[in-house]
């Protein structure tokens, strides 16, 4: 059981930045992929960015040049930067952690809102 606690959502003005953190705990296997998925009113959920225990990143096409992943893994925690913050990236974030070759776990999420 993997326990994923979000925090750093908000509301912020186009053109804004926000930094996401998701720390994970509880039976954390090392070979792991965590990430960020995000979800719009009516919409789908959609990828916005993972990385593995390794470093290797993957993104989405939306967000690609203007956010950022990181990790730490001697604190199970995955950061999601955002800069050029956008209207349409409004959403709630969800933070996903994955064992190799298995299904995500994910959190409960948190609000992006980028209004002015």
């Amino acid at each position: 059981q993997v326990r994923l606690v979000e925090s750093g959502g908000g509301l912020v003005q186009p053109g804004g930045s926000l930094r996401l953190s998701c720390a994970a705990s509880g039976s954390i296997f090392s070979a792991n992929v965590m990430g960020w998925y995000r979800q719009a009113p009516g919409k789908q959920r959609e990828l916005v960015a993972t990385i593995s225990s390794g470093g290797s990143t993957n993104y989405g096409d939306a967000v690609k040049g203007r956010f950022t992943i990181s990790r730490d893994n001697a604190k199970n925690t995955v950061y999601l930067q955002m800069n050029s913050l956008k209207s349409e990236d409004t959403a709630v974030y969800y933070c996903g952690y994955a064992p190799s070759g298995a299904r995500f776990s994910w959190g409960q999420g948190t609000q992006v809102t980028v209004s002015s």
